[in-house]
């Protein structure tokens, strides 16, 4: 089991978002978190990584994990490479120029590379931070929040492609996306229907 959480429940500020929440996560299972617009869905990505902490429950999570947050976390001031390159020295991933070069082409940014942050669109914004993930394949767990926001049809379906090697690796992974999703055989986990007291 990749990720086992029992009993979570979630507060902010003063409120309960959830609670008695129970999820499992195997090897290659996806699970689709929904729900609408305050309904917890970011909290709960961040409490199964481990960036804070439940109200109540616990968790058992692989460490270490792939986690990418809703926020593209590069900066302004670097081009493509180098904020790709802080990123993966961050998180503790191998980070040569070689393998940044190869990872920022496998998501269609190569040629952006020496562009600054500040100069590259939304999309393609996206898809450096996105592409930190062409080089986690050891982390078995990846908890994405809202990963195709931004994408076009290609940035899509070269995401697409990379969560299915990644599950048929035997990894697994959690999401959040207002977009349907076109990967194959998700566990859908509506937040809406999570008890609250």
């Amino acid at each position: 089991m990749h990720l086992h959480a029992q009993d979570l429940a979630c507060r902010r500020g003063g409120r309960l978002l959830f609670a008695h929440l129970h999820m499992a996560v195997a090897p290659g299972q996806a699970v689709w978190v929904r729900g609408p617009n305050g309904q917890g869905k970011t909290s709960l990505l961040r409490l199964l990584a481990g960036l804070s902490q439940a109200a109540e429950g616990r968790i058992e999570r692989p460490a270490p994990l792939a986690y990418i947050g809703h926020q593209h976390g590069l900066k302004d001031d670097l081009n493509a490479q180098e904020a790709l390159s802080f990123l993966l020295r961050l998180h503790d991933l191998p980070f040569d120029d070689q393998r940044c070069m190869a990872a920022l082409t496998q998501m269609g940014v190569g040629k952006q590379r020496l562009s600054p942050v500040r100069s590259l669109s939304q999309g393609q914004k996206r898809r450096v931070a996105l592409a930190r993930l062409c080089l986690s394949a050891d982390r078995p767990l990846w908890i994405l929040d809202e990963p195709f926001d931004a994408l076009d049809d290609q940035g899509i379906s070269t995401l697409n492609s990379l969560i299915q090697a990644h599950r048929q690796a035997g990894g697994s992974l959690i999401l959040t996306s207002h977009q349907a999703l076109s990967l194959p055989d998700v566990i859908e986990l509506d937040l809406s229907l999570v008890g609250r007291s």
